[in-house]
């Protein structure tokens, strides 16, 4: 191992997932994001982002990329929140810098099996767990997050269990007399029906997506790494922005910029961002018409566009950014720059 990591200190080491569910959803967020991935083979450990050659991609285990971080074998890396969340480890030197990167999306619940027709909330596990203790029998849980379960169980009064760390699937451990009930990662709940168990009301013991963690010693002790992780940090940014928000652009019948701003302005929403941008359009008939454009979020388009149309709106377009959508300010860098004086 002690040839993985390459030692260049100008380079930025990001670890992703090797293999498994979460491999081809981070490199196809990666080249989303305008940072495609090459990677020698499919069993090279070592690759690159094309357009960011001063970045050296580390590929490993899901299961190791937190504790890479945290060991300082990698700058950054991306994960599940699940198991970063999992393996952290107290005034650890790793940090979640964006939890909610909008892909690998699943949760972290509590699954005992459908004939336990009167087991609806965690409430009535506990008073379960008490019965199983009065006859000298512990509930069997199984996962594969030993530290998540036990911390959410004795936060539920569930205290009377025993605990089985699985490595492969666990959906079938009641059924095959492994375990009582389960806790593990769904995302539709269909393996959990298919296995006849069903959810916890309240047993939701974390929700999870891939996240962007870093190694906050690092970044602090290198300008050079700083700057690398800027970009990446804008690029993801803008590429999510462009998710969330859309263009409008309508012709507006008036008698000047100012008019046709409080017309759209009348409706708060329709303000966007900054504000409209209004330009004159060279009418051949020579009327007054303006072109009034708004960046606004995606959920709002049906109640501006409306809106516009009501105050005159004529040839109302709609345009999602191409690809990219930079903002002035970005929170991941102001809440780094918090914790370790990241920006300049």
């Amino acid at each position: 191992m002690s040839n993985l990591y390459s030692k260049d200190q100008e380079k930025l080491r990001l670890v992703i997932p090797s293999d498994g569910a979460m491999y081809q959803e981070t490199l196809d967020f990666l080249k989303d994001c305008g940072m495609r991935v090459r990677r020698p083979s499919d069993r090279g450990y070592v690759g690159q982002i094309v357009s960011i050659p001063s970045v050296e991609i580390v590929f490993q285990r899901t299961a190791d990329i937190s504790s890479r971080v945290e060991a300082g074998d990698a700058d950054v890396g991306l994960v599940g929140y699940d198991r970063f969340a999992e393996n952290r480890i107290d005034d650890s030197e790793a940090t979640v810098v964006i939890p909610n990167l909008g892909f690998g999306k699943c949760s972290l619940v509590v699954a005992v099996p459908e004939s336990w027709v009167d087991v609806e909330s965690m409430s009535d596990l506990a008073d379960l767990a008490v019965i199983f203790q009065e006859t000298n029998r512990e509930l069997r849980v199984a996962t594969k997050y030993p530290s998540l379960t036990r911390k959410f169980l004795y936060g539920h009064d569930v205290n009377y269990f025993s605990l089985s760390l699985l490595s492969g699937t666990v959906e079938p451990a009641p059924s095959m007399g492994y375990a009582d009930f389960i806790v593990d990662l769904t995302a539709s709940g269909q393996t959990l029906r298919e296995n006849h168990l069903k959810q916890i009301i309240d047993g939701t013991v974390v929700q999870s997506e891939g996240s962007l963690i870093a190694n906050r010693r690092l970044l602090a002790e290198s300008d050079a790494k700083k700057e690398i992780f800027k970009e990446i940090i804008e690029r993801i940014e803008a590429q999510q922005l462009s998710d969330v928000y859309c263009r409008i652009t309508a012709n507006i019948t008036g008698e000047s910029e100012a008019e046709i701003a409080l017309k759209v302005t009348s409706l708060p929403k329709a303000a966007g961002l900054h504000g409209p941008t209004i330009s004159p359009v060279y009418a051949p008939d020579s009327r007054s018409i303006y072109s009034a454009t708004v960046v606004i979020p995606k959920e709002d388009m049906a109640e501006v566009i409306d809106h516009l149309r009501k105050i005159g709106g004529a040839s109302v377009n709609v345009y999602s950014p191409s690809g990219y959508m930079f903002n002035q300010d970005s929170n991941a860098l102001e809440r780094l720059h918090s914790e370790i004086g990241f920006l300049r």
